[in-house]
Order: C-alpha cells, then structure tokens, then sequence
C-alpha cells in the first residue's frame, strides 16, 4: 500500500498543479475537464483505500472525507453540483495534502512503534 499511496500523492498533486496552470492559461476554459480527470481519479483512490482499509478508521480524517465527499456524488442530480463547483478545488488541493500526511505518517511508523 505505501507504493500506492506514493503514487496516488504523485497523481493528484500533477492532476492539481497541471490544471491550475492550464486553466490560468487558457482563462479556465478546461476547467469542467480538470474536475473530471481529477475528481475520477481520487473517486478511485478513495475506493482502493476504502477497500484496502488504509487509514479508513472511524472518524478519522479519511473516513470523513470518503463520506463528504460521498454524499456530495449522490446528492449532484438534486443541485449540489453548483455547491461542487466551488468547493471541488479546495476539496481536490485537501486530498493531496491527505495523502501526504498520511504518507509522512507511514514514514514514521517504525519509529514509533520502537518507542
């Protein structure tokens, strides 16, 4: 899993630093495009580590987020898609700063566990 997790920072923080920079190029005309390329792939990382059980504990910061994030999808076709819309980048830069605490976490597990 800490390959994954490596892979899933890597990912997410490309998918956000390379759409803010498109998108501030050409004046956000790619901006419905970055949400689906970047939401699909967290909507599937999420997945994996739902399925894994990776840091999914309950009430911890992932477990909360699965769930926000869970039921902002199935609350899109009554109106929370304009909500989305707002909150998609923010919600998109948080993940990535996630997936890199949970990382430095993973880190300094060993450490910790000799203590």
């Amino acid at each position: 899993m800490k390959r994954f997790k490596w892979i899933d920072f890597f990912i997410s923080s490309s998918l956000v630093l390379g759409y803010t920079v498109v998108n501030i190029r050409n004046d956000g005309r790619s901006l419905l495009e970055a949400y689906l390329v970047t939401g699909s792939w967290q909507v599937l990382s999420m997945i994996v580590h739902a399925i894994e059980k990776c840091f999914t504990h309950k009430w911890g910061i992932r477990y909360i987020y699965h769930w926000i994030s869970f039921i902002a999808i199935v609350t899109m076709p009554l109106g929370s898609i304009w909500f989305l819309l707002f909150t998609a980048p923010f919600m998109a830069f948080f993940y990535t700063m996630l997936c890199l605490h949970e990382l430095s976490k993973m880190a300094s597990r060993p450490l910790a566990v000799l203590k």
